[in-house]
């Protein structure tokens, strides 16, 4: 699940309690992601509200694509399956894959094109990026606000995916869900959870006593 001891939800108190029943209400069970936070809920809180002020301009069809990009662009598995099936409400599966191979012709508009390989080369290298790739962008229409919130949208998913990467979170088994070839082609970087697979049931057991303890 990690590369730390996390704190069971069992023996959760406070604000961790707090942050640990949150997430169980939002997924049905508490996710790996969350339990490497245990020792810090103000960070995932204040994280939280980051992410809410970065999403609350921009429309959720581009807060998915710039986040999708960005994650898989840093091979990110989780982040990539979790915003892959979040970009469902806006295309097929086919074309999910697409995206993720910069297949973008015939998926997305030339402009839309361009806010998704200005988030691949932030995710990639932020450093290369210069004044005529900003110049380009508002070419195509886009404001200075609105090239500033896909910049924070792709910035802020590093601190999320190398803060889980770095302490070797894996994606939940949830996504054992997701078709095979979605799955193959998202898990770019660490594997999907087995284990937690194996002992979900029992940990769904102890996690429904707990939330009504």
């Amino acid at each position: 699940m990690s590369f730390i001891e996390t704190i069971p939800t069992t023996e959760a108190h406070d604000a961790l309690r707090d942050m640990y029943l949150r997430q169980q209400k939002a997924w049905g069970y508490v996710p790996n992601y969350a339990k490497v936070f245990c020792y810090r809920p103000q960070v995932m809180a204040r994280w939280g509200q980051l992410l809410a002020e970065i999403k609350r301009p921009m429309s959720k069809r581009r807060f998915e694509l710039i986040t999708f990009t960005a994650a898989h662009e840093m091979r990110h598995s989780a982040c990539a399956l979790a915003h892959g099936k979040a970009l469902r409400e806006f295309f097929s599966e086919e074309q999910i894959l697409a995206i993720a191979e910069d297949r973008l012709q015939g998926v997305l508009e030339q402009a839309e094109q361009m806010i998704v390989r200005f988030a691949r080369q932030i995710a990639r290298d932020a450093s290369s990026i210069g004044a005529e790739d900003i110049a380009e962008l508002q070419a195509h229409g886009y404001s200075a606000a609105e090239i500033f919130d896909v910049a924070a949208t792709a910035a802020g998913r590093a601190f999320f995916t190398k803060l889980l990467d770095a302490l070797g979170v894996l994606p939940d088994s949830a996504f054992l869900a997701c078709s095979e070839e979605f799955r193959r082609t998202l898990t770019v970087g660490r594997a999907i959870d087995m284990n937690q697979a194996r002992t979900m049931a029992v940990t769904e057991v102890e996690e429904v006593a707990w939330e009504s303890g």
